[in-house]
């Protein structure tokens, strides 16, 4: 049990290292890609490896049962993850600095508190709305980089894209647990469902020419790394661990090395009120945490 629970750590600090970097590769890629190119190379490249992982673990057979029994669902969550969230967080990424894009898009755990509440008639506990009003809170602050009286944004179609794909995630993430099938071959049926209607817009409104080796390298390593091998390693920890809240509480780690990469890699000078909100909404995420754990119907957290 103790080895277990030791190979669930690694899995998850590995998980949280390769997301911590995703945010500087994002913006580095956008540099050469619009946000559908990079969707299309990043999602192919995921989609491969997602396909290769689970031929290795003999799950083929259980994908094909999914796609033929439930085609129309694993369409859907294609369209959702990866064409349209990825498309709305690339966008808010292209205009947004990333220590604002970052942490903002950060607080879908908070949104999907509230799509519960609305779309699965989950009642919102004092600790859930606490949690709600100190995320939100610091989301206006780092929009408004601490001016949030003057209510002055950096990028205000930015802002609302980066919100907007917290929707989408929680939208995913509610209709993904409709279903108790394995998250790998789950994610993979998505995956692949999507490639068709991700490359046929891209090659008519945005083909892929003349790109730069650079371009293919930061796809790649956003479809490796943010879609694909880092998924794989925390259901891996998760499904090691002996108790789920000693992993999901890594998560936390994220995004404070995701601004030291931010800094160091694209230069950006974070900024106060970065900080200051980022702190704001995992104060409010761990109260979540906290809530829905003494909760009798709590919103799983994995």
């Amino acid at each position: 049990m103790l080895q277990s629970q030791s190979q669930a750590y690694i899995y998850g600090i590995i998980a949280v290292l390769l997301w911590s970097t995703v945010a500087t590769a994002f913006k580095l890629a956008l540099g050469y890609l619009t946000p559908l190119q990079l969707i299309a190379i990043a999602s192919f490249s995921s989609t491969i490896v997602l396909g290769v992982m689970i031929s290795i673990q003999g799950k083929l057979t259980l994908c094909l049962k999914y796609l033929k029994r439930h085609f129309g669902y694993y369409l859907l969550l294609g369209l959702i993850n990866p064409f349209g969230y990825y498309f709305i967080l690339f966008q808010a990424y292209d205009r947004l600095p990333a220590q604002q894009a970052q942490p903002l898009n950060y607080s879908w755990a908070i949104t999907l508190s509230l799509m519960a509440a609305v779309l699965l008639g989950h009642k919102l506990t004092r600790g859930d709305i606490g949690a709600m009003l100190l995320g939100y809170l610091g989301v206006v602050v780092i929009a408004t980089q601490g001016n949030f009286l003057a209510l002055h944004f950096t990028s205000l179609s930015g802002v609302a894209l980066a919100l907007l794909s917290t929707l989408f995630w929680a939208l995913y993430w509610i209709l993904n647990q409709r279903r108790n099938d394995d998250p790998v071959a789950g994610l993979f049926c998505g995956f692949l469902l999507s490639q068709p209607v991700i490359w046929g817009t891209c090659l008519i409104t945005e083909p892929l020419i003349h790109l730069h080796w650079q371009a293919l390298a930061g796809g790649v390593y956003v479809g490796l790394f943010e879609m694909g091998i880092t998924f794989v390693c925390w259901v891996m920890a998760l499904k090691k661990t002996e108790k789920t809240a000693r992993i999901s509480n890594l998560i936390f780690i994220s995004p404070f090395l995701s601004l030291f990469f931010i800094n160091k890699f694209l230069h950006e000078n974070i900024h106060h009120a970065t900080y200051t909100g980022l702190i704001l909404i995992i104060a409010g995420l761990m109260i979540q945490q906290y809530s829905n754990r003494r909760s009798v119907k709590p919103i799983p957290e994995d």
